[in-house]
């Protein structure tokens, strides 16, 4: 049995980055930069007004002044003449400035009487412009390599004129699930048998990641059937292999032997940490294989602890580290093995955010880890912790 961070070290050696495909920027949310995306103009690219008013010479302007309007400049149709002593144009929300104006008062501390324009307020220089390139200059890098796209990147790389972006590509991802006792959802239900909900769970977390999805159903608890399932899905080379059910130690848990037989190179099998202590890892060629326990609570906390952060290795996105949150109420201490607890978040009485471990523990116990928002990481032999102690954790 190994370490947790021992696992991820092992997993992380094997992990290859893939290479990287140009796509449509308005396509590329989640999507993970392969190289930094830069401004190849300014913004704004002209002086700009941030208010509806009117643009002048600073030094014209002391509350009861009077300036002749002389003409309009809005967005997209700017006045192009130029601003002199005693002047003044109407001028809209994000229009240029002309030439000659440097400040901009607000429509509402004006009295306006046809094109005599009487102000209420005296004017500073630069006043309620935006300048150019005062929210980013031509040649500036607007996101690095490694950032995973968000609809704020998008639109910050659109604003530098980008319509297409360099990102790494997808990786392939093949499921299947194991075991006699398992039928499919929305089908009958023996007496002896569960729904299985590691495969769409599983593909749910794990989707957004991938190019492609291949379910390769159930098997049955037969090493031939077993085998022959397992070479057809390694034979499509994907880039990453996952089986739920016959991890642990038993009869009729034969996922490890098949998979050998299979030609797959085993690095470990068991790992410190609840739940999902009997999770294996190994390759076959480039295909990073990982055999999950078959109870789903330790299904999709293994697949978000191990698997997840291969798939971030293999597009060179960023790594983030867990937060630091207080806890609501006490941990008792913890054994040799990383524990991951289902939890809550919870505002204290100050309305500051805490966060409440689940009680419920047991690795099948699906409702506690829906409505869990995150989870609790308690290292190894950890000798307890009271309320309003600061611990790591992940958001789900």
């Amino acid at each position: 049995m190994i370490s947790v961070d021992l696992a991820l070290e092992k997993i992380l050696a094997r992990v290859e980055r893939l290479p990287s495909e140009t796509v449509p920027l308005g396509r590329s949310l989640g999507r993970v930069l392969a190289r930094g995306a830069t401004a190849h103009i300014d913004n704004p690219a002209f002086d700009v007004s941030a208010m509806d008013g009117y643009a002048l010479r600073a030094d014209d302007v002391n509350p009861g002044s009077t300036l002749d309007l002389i003409g309009v400049s809005q967005a997209g149709s700017a006045f192009h003449g130029t601003v002199g002593q005693g002047q003044c144009i109407r001028i809209f929300t994000g229009a240029p400035v002309p030439s000659g104006a440097d400040a901009v008062v607000m429509q509402e501390d004006v009295n306006a009487n046809d094109d005599r324009i009487t102000f209420n307020t005296d004017a500073q220089s630069g006043r309620n412009i935006r300048r150019r390139g005062e929210d980013f200059r031509a040649g500036r890098e607007l996101a690095s390599q490694g950032t995973a796209l968000t609809a704020h990147n998008i639109g910050l790389i659109a604003a530098g004129n980008n319509s297409t972006i360099e990102v790494s590509t997808l990786p392939s991802i093949g499921l299947l699930a194991t075991g006699d006792e398992l039928v499919a959802p929305g089908t009958a239900i023996g007496a002896d048998q569960i729904v299985s909900s590691n495969t769409i769970a599983l593909s749910a977390l794990l989707g957004p990641f991938a190019s492609i999805m291949t379910d390769h159903g159930i098997v049955a608890d037969d090493k031939d059937a077993l085998e022959r399932t397992l070479r057809s899905a390694l034979d499509t080379e994907p880039d990453l292999l996952i089986t739920t059910g016959g991890a642990s130690v038993g009869e009729h848990d034969l996922v490890q032997d098949a998979l050998r037989a299979c030609g797959v190179t085993m690095d470990f099998w068991r790992i410190a940490m609840r739940p999902g202590k009997p999770l294996m890892f190994g390759a076959h060629g480039k295909t990073l294989v990982f055999g999950l326990p078959g109870n789903p609570v330790s299904a999709l906390v293994t697949a978000r602890i191990f698997i997840l952060p291969a798939l971030k290795a293999m597009t060179g996105a960023l790594s983030q580290d867990p937060l630091l949150l207080p806890l609501a109420a006490p941990l008792p201490a913890n054994g040799p093995r990383r524990h991951y607890l289902r939890a809550r978040l919870e505002r204290d009485a100050q309305g500051r955010t805490t966060i409440d471990p689940i009680r419920q523990t047991d690795s099948g116990h699906l409702s506690s880890l829906a409505s869990a928002e995150a989870l609790i990481i308690q290292r190894e032999n950890c000798h307890g912790m009271s309320a309003g102690d600061y611990i790591e954790a992940i958001l789900l």
